[in-house]
């Protein structure tokens, strides 16, 4: 692989507005007191990785064997979920350490060549704002104003426009993929955009794009061998989203727009599990990296996928997937080591949610919350170092994407789970389920008719959650929740 023009690095603006959150729950920490003694954090993200693609997750021990490698040096996570069913909405709240919703525009993924795909998406990208505000606080930011170089290299898909670009929301260096997916080895997507960028700039480029970024990670982490400064890598794999295509090839021509490959239920056999295990051995390459440079001690990775599998992955147990609201659409693996701090070969049952990871990662940096800063998420990884019982959560999903809306609360082992479609004649037919988590991982037992109770306290708990998060950019109309 070589790129053929990098450019020169752009620093972040170093000014950046904060807006008042407060945090939603008090657990203890990892907090370092000495600043300089800072972890680097690696954050490596998968794309649409179903629950049990990795081997510690139920598939066979050919499957993911760094990844399963890295289970037993730390934490494993069984009821870890993402913010939402698709790309954008877990990426916004990763960045911003709250539900996507307080943002605008972002409940689902941003459509391929920019597309809004819901009311207030497709008012926003008209005016030319559908993506992150630069004016966000970001884990970036955050990370950056204490001292942390960044750099992502890896997908984006948080708006096309500059002015959303990575360089606006505290990254120093970033080659990324613009939008949601595009073809590994020509770098255009489905409606033939080119989608190859550097610190904002259109970059030419060569090599399979897993291999492309594993290579930036690991001349990131060598660059910084001698460098006493903490560093935040982040690495969102474009793999194993579509299109399908498999390593080590060197097709002459771009994939055609019309390619069954571009479709997530047209894999050829075996293609999506060579595109997993490719994954699998370039995070061997980084964290070999991490290893080579004595850094393993002080360096925090955490791996996670942004939703759930399509109908490509292995999700079992879990009913659905990618874009919906059951565990098949959200639930995802999670995997963090940090030797000294986190124990080895530990799997928890704690229930979290991406933003805690956010939290989580401000938290061992030693930036401490205040009533201006912004966390709705818990410090999940305290928690683990700690032994703490498991604590009860609740937790809320949205993802409207024309013509419906999947959402859904989780409360304890309580599961709501809700569908609403825009119907011919104008109107709006719900569906809902009610499940109970603690014996019934799978969703097969729908106990809306049986305990009308929950079902109506879980209602009422997530139309009063979907009301108070609403928030339209601008004060402009948008989405209007459902009348029952």
């Amino acid at each position: 692989m070589s790129l053929l023009h990098l450019g020169p690095r752009v620093f972040p603006l170093t000014v950046w507005m904060l807006v008042a959150l407060c945090s939603h729950a008090c657990v203890p920490t990892l907090l370092r007191a000495d600043s300089n003694d800072r972890p680097n954090i690696v954050l490596i993200l998968a794309d649409d990785l179903g629950y049990g693609d990795l081997g510690c997750y139920g598939n066979d021990e050919q499957a993911t064997p760094v990844l399963d490698r890295l289970a037993t040096q730390g934490v494993r996570w069984t009821q870890a979920y993402a913010n939402g069913p698709e790309c954008s909405p877990t990426r916004a709240a990763l960045l911003t350490g709250r539900y996507q919703q307080h943002v605008g525009g972002l409940e689902c993924a941003i459509g391929v060549g920019n597309v809004g795909r819901y009311d207030d998406a497709i008012r926003l990208h008209l005016v030319n704002e559908l993506g992150l505000p630069a004016n966000r606080p970001t884990l970036a930011k955050r990370l950056s104003s204490v001292g942390y170089e960044t750099a992502l290299f890896g997908k984006w898909h948080l708006g096309y426009e500059a002015k959303f670009s990575p360089m606006m929301h505290g990254f120093d260096e970033a080659l990324y993929c613009i939008g949601g997916a595009m073809d590994y080895y020509h770098y255009l997507d489905s409606v033939a955009t080119y989608n190859l960028f550097h610190n904002g700039r259109p970059i030419s480029g060569e090599g399979y794009f897993t291999d492309t970024i594993t290579d930036q990670a690991v001349r990131f982490i060598g660059d910084r061998n001698a460098n006493d400064k903490p560093f935040f890598l982040y690495l969102p794999y474009t793999a194993p989203h579509t299109p399908y295509q498999a390593p080590g090839e060197s097709p002459v021509d771009p994939l055609p727009i019309d390619s069954p490959l571009w479709k997530q239920n047209a894999d050829p056999p075996g293609v999506y599990r060579a595109m997993v295990r490719h994954m699998d051995e370039g995070i061997g390459k980084v964290l070999h990296a991490i290893e080579e440079s004595k850094m393993t001690d002080r360096t925090l990775v955490i791996f996670a996928s942004d939703n759930g599998g399509t109908s490509a992955s292995r999700n079992e147990p879990l009913r659905g997937f990618k874009g919906q609201a059951f565990e098949g659409g959200i639930r995802v693996p999670l995997i963090a080591r940090w030797p000294g701090h986190l124990p080895e070969g530990v799997v928890s049952d704690q229930v979290t949610i991406t933003f805690d990871l956010t939290a989580s990662m401000l938290a061992a940096a030693g930036i401490t919350p205040t009533q201006e800063d912004a966390m709705e998420g818990i410090d999940v990884l305290s928690l683990a170092a700690n032994d703490e019982p498991v604590q009860p959560r609740t937790l809320y999903w949205r993802k409207p994407r024309d013509p419906q809306v999947w959402s859904g609360m989780r409360d304890g082992n309580w599961k709501y789970v809700r569908q609403e479609k825009a119907t011919v004649d104008g109107r709006t037919s719900i569906q809902e389920w009610l499940f109970n988590l603690a014996d019934d991982i799978s969703e097969q037992t729908d106990l809306a008719s049986q305990s009308t109770d929950e079902l109506d306290r879980l209602r009422g708990r997530y139309l009063a959650w979907e009301q108070s998060v609403r928030n339209n950019r601008r004060g402009r109309p948008g989405w209007a929740p459902s009348k029952e």
